[in-house]
């Protein structure tokens, strides 16, 4: 059998890149920013922490999907056998991910539309935001599947580029960059930690990768190439955040961000117009790939738990995405909210979503009908290690709220 080369692996990177498209947004784009100008490197290291918790539970969900055929949300359906249950679990996970994405998917397009807007300042917010929506449906009514990962993928890779190339450009202090990675547990902001880890360690991402990585791949010899394109895939994704820290912290030190545009117009006195304008291209960048995967893990989800097929092309899946995009789009026009708040209120969802989670996805990959790819000892010391600490996360958030 002819040995992968790493330019295999590279073309090989879907599924992996599809969660770094869904968990790369304008919400991590503002939370990044914020740590930065607010508490300089200090916090890489929870960045690092939530990056290897992320590859944790996404290389679990891709293997799920690939040994069962099916996505997360199928195999907890068939999993809870007591019918009343499976219409409590079904009703949480529809609640938390199909609800949660509406507020999200919100927030997605009004915070990507606010990076093109520094380009095309006469155009009105709300109009921009309106158009990335319905590039999200002329997307995802496609109905193919190889043909948004490929987008998504490129999108990625856009966001990537932009963020590293400011980075260098912003001539930090790698001495310090390079201490901001020891935990230091004097004087952390918890609550902004807890915001750090909240927008890379992504519930609904477990329905999408194990759905994605089961259209991806269909047998057990392709978990090789599931890991490599997980790994890759999200430690890429966790450079960009990081990036978006050194960036912030480097030229923003003690300036005010609410939002993502603020870091693009910060950075202009500073870098000059063409560093703003990157940073502005890889906000619209992840907005977009956001507004498109968020309704997709939706549709992935609540097909899944419901016992839908999970067909792309199929009526009952296209109204299920259409609505999150709708509602999002329904609530740019009326409600008003501004695009932090509403990140900040899916926040705070998110941190009591996702040890629940968790929990399905433990539960599912400690299953003998997985046989030898089920959870052995290792995966789940790691996994019920990373629980805890998103169940400590969760509790800090819930003192937030209140």
């Amino acid at each position: 059998m002819k040995k992968k080369n790493w330019l295999y692996r590279l073309k090989n990177i879907g599924p992996g890149a599809i969660v770094v498209a869904a968990f790369i947004g304008p919400g991590t784009i503002t939370v990044c920013s914020t740590s930065g100008a607010s508490y300089g490197y200090t916090l890489l290291w929870v960045l690092l922490f939530a990056t290897v918790a992320t590859i944790v539970f996404q290389e679990m969900a891709a293997r799920l999907g690939i040994i069962t055929h099916k996505g997360l949300g199928e195999n907890i359906r068939e999993k809870i056998s007591n019918k009343a249950m499976r219409m409590i679990v079904s009703l949480i996970v529809v609640v938390a991910i199909f609800i949660g994405n509406i507020a999200y998917e919100t927030g997605n397009m009004t915070g990507g539309a606010m990076g093109i807007a520094v380009m095309l300042p006469d155009i009105p917010l709300n109009i921009i935001a309106i158009i990335m929506g319905i590039i999200a449906m002329i997307l995802l009514f496609s109905g193919s599947y190889q043909y948004i990962e490929k987008f998504l993928t490129a999108l990625v890779f856009v966001m990537a580029f932009t963020f590293i190339i400011t980075t260098f450009l912003s001539q930090p202090d790698w001495g310090k960059v390079l201490s901001g990675f020891l935990p230091s547990f004097q004087d952390v902001n918890w609550l902004n930690a807890v915001g750090l880890v909240g927008t890379t360690v992504v519930p609904y991402n477990l329905f999408l990768h194990s759905s994605s990585a089961a259209q991806r791949w269909q047998n057990e010899k392709d978990l090789s190439d599931a890991r490599i394109d997980t790994i890759l895939s999200i430690s890429l994704g966790g450079i960009v955040s990081m990036c978006i820290v050194i960036v912030s912290a480097t030229n923003c030190a003690g300036v005010t961000i609410q939002n993502a545009s603020d870091l693009s117009l910060a950075l202009q006195p500073v870098l000059g117009q063409a560093a703003s304008y990157l940073v502005s291209i890889g906000l619209f960048a992840a907005g977009l790939t956001s507004t498109i995967t968020a309704p997709l893990a939706a549709a992935y989800a609540t097909c899944g738990v419901l016992g839908i097929k999970q067909d792309m092309k199929s009526t009952k899946f296209r109204l299920i995405w259409l609505i999150v995009i709708l509602a999002g789009m329904i609530f740019i026009l009326v409600n008003q909210s501004t695009p932090t708040e509403l990140i900040l209120i899916a926040q705070v969802a998110n941190a009591v979503i996702l040890p629940i989670m968790v929990i399905f996805l433990m539960y599912c990959m400690n299953s003998q009908q997985l046989g030898q790819y089920r959870n052995h000892f290792l995966s789940n010391i790691a996994g019920s290690l990373v629980l805890l600490i998103t169940i400590a996360l969760c509790i800090q958030n819930m003192m937030k709220l209140l």
